[in-house]
């Protein structure tokens, strides 16, 4: 069935397969951007590009209020005037101000809510894209997964930020959300997983601490598939972790990617933890000081150091009938064959 779909963060790595999916699938889709926003995975000439101040209630307000006068003037059905579905990707993972995490990935999911509050237009289901982040270092002695029963403990600016969002929306009686917290997701378009393509590329691959390390992946279609299953299923007020069902350790996916590039010879570096602390320092400092976010920061630097990524992905086999389709040496397949077609490598 044909439903109107906000997606937040269109033009970023999720948000574009969100867009994409939505097309597929037959959907109508409007994707917020900012002005600066990159277009070039939205293309689609079916996309409706609603230029949106998340950071500004009051601007917000008038903004979407256009884009629902305007739904509702081409719109001859008596449908409500509204978007059946928000899915709220937009979020901040690195930036010189740690303040700024709180205010884009917690407040500005606040001034969504209250603003589509305001215009009566609240949808069926709301999607908040959290992160697996939120839980910080627990079960590090017996590497159990991480579980809905175990309770949050963000170490980091980013994780508790995203959890300040989750509890905002848990706290609106009847409010219909779902929160996806995946994994480490990867795939064509990302950033942050190339850089490691890039250094094994230049002959070099890092890993950091000694001690085991377990950590998980989500391939960024897999994730898109799972919201949604979600959506399709109606599911209402759940949570869900989302990885590819498999554990790995912190070598696995560099050595996919460097036999998906012909296995370049490679020198590997292991580094102790502080070492890896003393540089995400020093290059937090250079990033205050140009006012450019570095991809390695004190905040990152809890991330890397943290051991266990394992996590219960039973909750959304069983509720939405969620099956990661694509496995880690396919998706570096996928990833390294992109970079190169892209000219990234």
């Amino acid at each position: 069935m044909n439903k109107k779909i906000l997606i937040t963060g269109g033009s970023g790595f999720i948000g574009s397969f969100l867009v994409e999916e939505a097309l597929r699938q037959g959907h109508e889709v409007w994707a917020i951007i900012r002005r600066t926003s990159s277009l070039t995975y939205l293309q689609d000439s079916r996309i409706h590009l609603l230029e949106a101040t998340m950071g500004d209630a009051n601007a917000l307000k008038a903004q979407l209020q256009k884009a629902l006068t305007a739904m509702h003037t081409s719109d001859s059905s008596t449908t409500p005037n509204r978007w059946d579905y928000v899915i709220h990707c937009a979020g901040l993972t690195k930036t010189v101000d740690k303040r700024q995490f709180d205010t884009v990935n917690y407040q500005h999911t606040v001034h969504l809510v209250e603003t589509l509050e305001a215009l009566d237009a609240r949808p069926e289901r709301f999607v908040l894209m959290s992160s697996l982040s939120i839980f910080g270092p627990i079960h590090e002695q017996d590497y159990a997964p991480i579980t809905l029963k175990d309770s949050p403990q963000p170490n980091t600016a980013y994780g508790k930020s995203k959890l300040k969002a989750e509890q905002y929306l848990q706290s609106l009686e009847e409010y219909p959300y779902i929160i996806m917290r995946p994994t480490g997701v990867y795939g064509p378009r990302d950033k942050d997983y190339f850089l490691m393509a890039k250094s094994i590329a230049q002959h070099i691959d890092t890993a950091v601490g000694y001690t085991q390390q377990i950590i998980t992946f989500i391939y960024v279609q897999d994730l898109v598939d799972a919201v949604y299953a979600a959506l399709a299923k109606g599911i209402n007020r759940k949570s869900y972790f989302l990885s590819d069902g498999e554990e790995y350790s912190s070598t696995d996916y560099s050595d996919l990617l460097r036999r998906e590039l012909g296995n370049p010879w490679m020198i590997r570096l292991r580094f102790p933890l502080w070492v890896l602390w003393s540089v995400s320092a020093l290059l937090e400092n250079i990033s205050t000081i140009t006012k450019k976010p570095s991809t390695l920061n004190l905040d990152k630097y809890q991330i890397m150091k943290q051991r266990n990524w394992r996590c219960d992905i039973s909750a959304a086999q069983k509720d939405f009938g969620y099956q990661p389709k694509v496995t880690l040496a396919e998706g570096a397949r996928r990833c390294i064959k992109w970079y190169q077609q892209t000219k990234w490598l």
